[in-house]
């Protein structure tokens, strides 16, 4: 598994599903550099069972994210059409009708590979066809991407482990503290926390109050 963090966010184009039912043929994250932080996550298959909980926690906490001048961008392997196809049924059937934030298809799965998320391999066989050693989907991968297009946070998750959305605001957060305020957040640090200086001095400062 790749670590992206400190690197640039492998670029891409591709098909996505905006607004909740609008197609738009080449997505990229590139709009929001210079503008908007970016929550980009990977999730397995659409109309399945623990995806839509994800996807759905997600958008419960849009605004949250958008308090933050963050953008949530959603990817799987599946369709655009496939994604169109989910966004149409009710959130009571096992649909995420109601989701407005872009989800990105990537069919050829090549935005999963790049970011090292895919599960599964393919290669050639003795007759000449092509094979894979598993179901080519995506993990659980998600990533805190900065303004510049740099990757500050990744975490990657097995297929049936669900993510904590307040962690991905906690780290946003952090991010945001950071870079405002050029200090460091400690363990289990919060949104209105005390943070350490960087220096020997600062740190045993911060440690001789807690």
């Amino acid at each position: 598994m790749a670590v992206l963090v400190g690197r640039k966010a492998p670029h891409f184009k591709a098909k996505a599903i905006v607004n909740g039912g609008e197609e738009k043929s080449d997505f990229s994250l590139d709009q929001y550099l210079g503008k908007k932080k970016v929550i980009f996550f990977f999730y397995p298959k659409d109309f399945t069972f623990v995806c839509p909980t994800e996807l759905h926690a997600f958008q419960e906490n849009l605004a949250e994210f958008e308090k933050r001048n963050t953008a949530v961008v959603a990817c799987s392997t599946d369709t655009e059409k496939s994604h169109w196809g989910w966004l149409q049924m009710e959130k009571s059937d096992g649909g995420i009708k109601g989701i407005t934030y872009p989800i990105v298809a990537d069919t050829n799965k090549t935005i999963s590979k790049n970011f090292d998320v895919l599960k599964g391999d393919y290669f050639i066989n003795e007759n000449d066809q092509l094979e894979t050693d598993n179901e080519m989907i995506a993990y659980r991968g998600l990533f805190l991407i900065d303004k510049e297009g740099v990757v500050q946070h990744q975490l990657v998750n097995n297929l049936p482990l669900g993510r904590s959305v307040d962690e991905a605001l906690r780290m946003v957060d952090a991010l945001t503290f950071v870079e405002e305020n050029g200090k460091v957040c400690p363990a289990n640090w919060k949104k209105g926390k005390e943070a350490m200086n960087e220096s020997h001095e600062g740190v045993a400062d911060f440690l001789s109050k807690h």
